[in-house]
């Protein structure tokens, strides 16, 4: 049966981090389009609500826009990008379920960038200018309270397929440790695509690994995931992602003998290169009321066929038990369009979710709900993606696209963070859909 490897398969969540933390920068308020356009007063603090946490020395985004000169060079690139609403990076359609920290321009504003290009990008009154923005290129949070990395850094070959590389971690815990946040220091950002951080406690990663004669540390997966069911997750992190801390009274739970495993999904760059990624975590001592973990709501089950300009793959999950959601976030490959998902409750009620219109494969983001959702047993996830396979999608192939793990391939998935009073684990997750897909699956 084909629906086995869906969970042991979900290991390309490329460009995104699905943690419950994982969140985007606030949006400012509304202002008013002014007769003088000017950095001092109106461009600087535009860019700094929503720009620079990415784009300054040393962070993932390409240039920096701290300071006027900066800006004043990539003038032209800031209008083209906002006015065709690239930037900022939020692709979630507002008014479609309600989110924290929404990262959206207002249309002043976006006039407001236009404007300050077309007419010189003049400075103004350098005594106005807000004091300049200090980053530091450390761990976000501060110091994690557990460093995980490997021994000694992992050798990449120049050319070839990516590559999914399970580095696994004993934490050598007798008594539970309460992770409240999880984030990663990329060792080389050339190669590194993305990190989830998975937890194996039945030591079947830690067989994988013993077993592997790469003379490199850690193993190699192929066909999706870690080479065995996990026993939960952690989360993800991709470039972009910020970090912050689970709610009160809640965090990620990795009993006594769970191993971590961190995948790294390396991406080759035509040259060898070399990595040592660390994985930290952020813990508490005082055990949470509610234990967090990841649902899966997935559809392996289509084919997209070549010249299809708008494929439809459409299925509907059962939740297994009642719980709360914080978080989703969509997840689909080069081909995608979009992904509308919502919540049907067992009197037919529907609650919007998420809804991306413009799926852009380099922006995967995590949606925190703005206020969690009590869901109960029963209740089903239905969610609606489409595919692009033709002329006009410059991604398109000359084959029929199925479920993969591999950038070409695709996925048909949404990844909810939630609390149960009743866990959901993998077996449950891939017993739930298989009846789901039995009885039609939509």
């Amino acid at each position: 049966m084909r629906y086995s490897f869906v969970f042991v398969g979900l290991s390309c969540l490329a460009a995104v981090g699905f943690g419950i933390g994982a969140t985007q920068k606030s949006v400012s308020s509304t202002v008013k389009i002014p007769k003088s356009v000017t950095y001092a007063e109106n461009i600087a603090p535009i860019l700094n609500a929503h720009c620079t946490s990415c784009h300054h020395d040393g962070a993932v985004a390409p240039f920096s826009l701290v300071g006027y000169e900066a800006s004043k060079k990539q003038s032209a690139n800031i209008a083209s990008a906002t006015d065709g609403k690239r930037m900022p990076p939020w692709k979630a359609v507002h008014g479609y379920g309600t989110f924290l920290d929404e990262n959206r321009l207002t249309e002043s504003e976006l006039t407001i960038l236009k404007t300050w290009a077309e007419t010189g990008a003049a400075r103004g009154d350098v005594k106005k200018e807000p004091k300049p923005q200090v980053f530091s290129n450390d761990w976000d949070l501060g110091k994690p309270d557990v460093i995980l990395t490997q021994t000694k850094p992992f050798k990449l070959e120049a050319e070839g397929a990516d590559i999914y590389r399970n580095f696994v971690f004993d934490l050598k815990n007798t008594e539970p440790v309460y992770v409240t946040a999880m984030d990663v220091k990329p060792g080389n950002r050339k190669v590194v695509h993305h990190i989830i951080g998975f937890l194996d406690a039945g030591n079947g990663a830690t067989r994988l690994a013993k077993n592997n004669t790469d003379g490199q540390e850690g193993y190699t997966s192929s066909g999706g995931g870690i080479g065995t069911v996990p026993s939960g997750s952690l989360g993800g992190w991709a470039p972009g992602v910020t970090v912050r801390k689970t709610l009160p009274g809640t965090a990620f739970v990795v009993k006594p003998g769970t191993k971590i495993v961190m995948q790294v999904h390396y991406h080759k760059d035509g040259k060898p290169e070399m990595d040592q990624t660390k994985l930290g975590l952020y813990t508490t001592k005082v055990k949470p009321e509610k234990e967090v973990d990841i649902l899966w709501c997935a559809n392996p089950m289509f084919q997209i066929p070549v010249g299809a300009a708008s494929h439809r793959v459409a299925w509907k999950q059962t939740i297994p038990a009642d719980a709360t959601i914080y978080t989703v976030m969509p997840h689909m490959h080069l081909l995608g369009k979009s992904m509308k998902a919502k919540l049907v409750k067992s009197d037919g009620t529907e609650v919007p979710l998420v809804f991306v219109d413009k799926w852009d494969f380099n922006w995967q983001l995590v949606y925190a709900l703005k206020e969690p959702l009590q869901v109960k047993k029963g209740w089903k996830i239905a969610v609606e993606a489409i595919y692009d396979n033709s002329d006009a999608n410059p991604y398109k192939t000359n084959r029929a696209v199925t479920w993969g793990e591999q950038t070409t391939d695709e996925m048909a998935l949404l990844v909810i963070g939630y609390t149960s009073d009743t866990p959901i684990d993998m077996k449950t997750q891939i017993k739930q859909m298989v009846l789901d897909f039995a009885k039609g699956g939509n």
